[in-house]
């Protein structure tokens, strides 16, 4: 099976023997002057399928494209690891509205930029920067700017030098306050005040009820009565909701096979899995459509010339955009986030 899957890929990178110029000829055919694009979903969440909408100058080659987020104004930001024949080495790069670029800057996210959130506080928007290598949480204005950065947290007691942190998402909480996933580290939340200071830990490594494994992703999800913490809990599959202290609620599994983070809009909720597939639920957390379905995949390190239209490889962050039409970015070596233009409805 592995052989086969060998041979057939190297057909496939045979047939894309041009490499990144090849792939940059395919560009507009599922760009945004394509036609007779993919479209996917059912009944009222039908989209149409756009992939690389946002595609950055020719001196800027994305990396594995991690985080989004997008300002008041519009604007919209890309958080990626930068790829290694990259002449320029910002990780963060912007783009207005209409999927046009504007600027890039974060050299010092280079390799590490995961989870990008943003957040209004008074009459300013900041953004918090999750950096996997460098093993920080920064906060910054929206043109980079540092306001502070946070390291592996000592008042929980929980880190030595055997234990990592390595911070992976951020959110936000109602009284200012702001949460903090050690996805990738050693699998603690770590919860602060609106002054960045530290309140409490909760989580650690498990399956039982409160405990977690690569919590990747958390939101503050108040579509109900009572605001709680949905927490991507990936290598459980499953979402596991917390009190907004640290308590364990309960379980989501249907639908759910290795979540990456949430969005909310409205009612619905917005699940990136790193499964090959986007999934929207309910208030209720039921399914409603699973999006771009393209499990099994083996074509996260294959050219571009053979992803699929219409597929997704490995969807790792997925926003709202301000009109509800979905972007999402995949974990991809060579970047790749794709629009979901949501259809209008006809008589």
């Amino acid at each position: 099976m592995i052989l086969d899957t060998l041979t057939h890929l190297n057909r496939r990178q045979f047939l894309c023997t041009a490499g990144t110029a090849a792939a940059t000829m395919l560009l507009p055919k599922f760009g945004k002057a394509a036609g007779n694009r993919p479209v996917v979903g059912s009944g009222e969440h039908k989209y149409e399928v756009i992939h690389d909408w946002l595609t950055p100058p020719s001196s800027i080659k994305f990396g594995d494209t991690q985080g989004l987020a997008q300002d008041s104004y519009g604007n919209i930001y890309v958080g990626h690891t930068v790829h290694p024949d990259s002449t320029r080495w910002d990780a963060i790069v912007k783009f207005n509205s209409s999927g046009e670029y504007i600027g890039s800057w974060g050299e010092r996210f280079r390799g590490g930029s995961h989870g990008l959130s943003i957040r209004t506080e008074g009459d300013q928007e900041f953004l918090y920067h999750c950096d996997t290598a460098h093993r920080q949480v920064v906060k910054t204005d929206l043109t980079g700017r540092v306001i502070w950065e946070k390291g592996t947290p000592r008042e929980p007691g929980c880190y030595n030098e055997k234990t990592l942190f390595v911070p992976t998402n951020v959110a936000f909480g109602p009284s200012g306050d702001f949460y903090i996933t050690d996805g990738y580290g050693s699998n603690w939340i770590h919860q602060y005040d609106v002054d960045a200071n530290w309140v409490r830990t909760f989580g650690g490594t498990g399956s039982d009820p409160g405990k977690v494994s690569n919590p990747h992703g958390i939101w503050v999800d108040d579509r109900n009565e009572e605001p709680m913490l949905a927490v991507a809990d990936r290598a459980n599959s499953r979402i596991q909701y917390f009190s907004l202290d640290g308590k364990h609620v309960k379980f989501v599994s249907d639908g759910m096979r290795q979540p990456c983070n949430f969005a909310i809009h409205g009612e619905e909720m917005l699940v990136p899995d790193l499964r090959s597939v986007v999934t929207l639920l309910d208030k209720d957390n039921k399914v409603i459509v699973q999006l771009g379905d393209g499990d099994p995949t083996n074509l996260r390190n294959a050219p571009r010339c053979s992803f699929l239209p219409g597929k997704f490889i490995h969807p790792h962050e997925a926003i709202f955009l301000r009109n509800g039409d979905i972007l999402v970015a995949e974990w991809v070596p060579i970047g790749r986030i794709t629009l979901l233009k949501r259809l209008k409805q006809t008589a």
